[in-house]
């Protein structure tokens, strides 16, 4: 059965890492006989450019009729004046909020090869840690009401039990398929909302016995991850909270540029980009790492599509590239040899076919 990829390179470097998250699928497919059908379309600013809109409706509807969405990055100072509705940032909010997408999945792993690359001493990190950060995605702040009046404004945080309960559920059952350990984030000694989110989540997880589960205040889990990364495994939070501690847990890898992530909804669908933004100083000069790009191709096959040893391969090609002496600027090391994006890229894409 053909397996139907909607692509939205977007602004900057979007369209040059795409183009390689695509090759890697493209070489999964040949090597493991699947079929994958490929329609690229707009967001962002491009978008804007071309049709007035960050989020033209031809491209929702291109979305909602693939089983998967693979996005570049959206943005960039070209489209900083634009009305907050109207720029590229508004567009991959409204794809997420269009396509039902409430559970961001933000893995976080320092692999023992690049752990001289962490900012935390490798006593701290033990040279290594992998961890994935649960994010809510459709609630919170960010989709609250807000307003001003006069020198008054305000933002509002909102949940429902409902909204909180699907997607704790999602990360115990995600512990559950690693090392079965989950800890919620959370502001409970001060916010309702939070003490909302603590309750629901002590009753989930009485559903889930064999995973391991602690709450945590947002501050000292903030903390912890400086002090003690590898003793996290799965975190679930709301949206601002985990907006800020996946910025933080993906700083200590020691690039960005190795960082995917997912946005899931019910079933299996799912947007998968890359956690970079879309770097337009850097745009269309061969220097963009495209490994997050394409280890976003690799939760795609393995959340989207189920194909856990497809999504393996994919990681072991991208590790394998990584722990060589010829990498992109920002990974490499004195002595070794600087490479551009499509040589990165190519790498990777030679050790799938192999």
């Amino acid at each position: 059965m053909t397996k139907r990829v909607a692509v939205l390179p977007g602004d900057g470097i979007g369209p040059e890492v795409t183009a390689w998250a695509v090759a890697a699928l493209q070489a999964v497919g040949r090597r493991f006989g699947h079929d994958f059908a490929f329609a690229e379309g707009l967001i962002g600013g491009r978008a804007f450019d071309e049709t007035g809109s960050p989020l033209p409706a031809e491209t929702l509807a291109l979305c909602r009729r693939s089983d998967a969405v693979l996005l570049g990055a959206v943005g960039g100072p070209k489209w900083d004046e634009n009305l907050p509705a109207l720029r590229p940032e508004a567009g991959l909010l409204g794809a997420r909020a269009g396509l039902g997408l409430y559970a961001n999945l933000r893995p976080a792993t320092l692999h023992p090869f690049l752990s001289d690359l962490s900012p935390l001493r490798s006593a701290v990190t033990g040279g290594q840690f992998d961890m994935l950060i649960v994010r809510e995605l459709t609630g919170g702040l960010y989709y609250g009401a807000r307003g001003r009046d006069g020198e008054r404004v305000f933002d509002t945080m909102v949940y429902t039990e409902a909204e909180v309960e699907r997607v704790g559920r999602r990360a115990f059952a995600l512990a559950r398929s690693r090392r079965r350990k989950l800890t919620s984030v959370d502001k409970a000694n001060v916010l309702d909302t939070s003490r909302l989110w603590r309750s629901v989540m002590h009753r989930l997880a009485g559903e889930f016995p064999d995973v391991a589960y602690e709450d945590m205040l947002v501050d000292n889990a903030a903390m912890q991850l400086v002090r003690r990364p590898g003793a996290f495994d799965v975190l679930v939070t709301e949206n601002m909270f985990g907006d800020i501690l996946s910025d933080e847990a993906g700083m200590i890898t020691g690039s960005i540029g190795l960082l995917p992530s997912a946005s899931l909804g019910a079933g299996t669908f799912g947007l998968y980009e890359p956690v970079h933004g879309s770097a337009p100083d850097i745009a269309g000069r061969n220097i963009a790492n495209p490994a997050a790009a394409v280890l976003s191709a690799a939760m795609l096959l393995r959340h989207s599509f189920g194909l856990a040893a497809e999504a393996e391969a994919v990681e072991q090609a991208v590790a394998a590239v990584l722990a060589g002496p010829r990498r992109t600027a920002d990974l490499a090391r004195a002595g070794d040899m600087v490479i551009g994006t499509a040589e990165m890229g190519g790498q990777i894409v030679d050790r799938l076919k192999a």
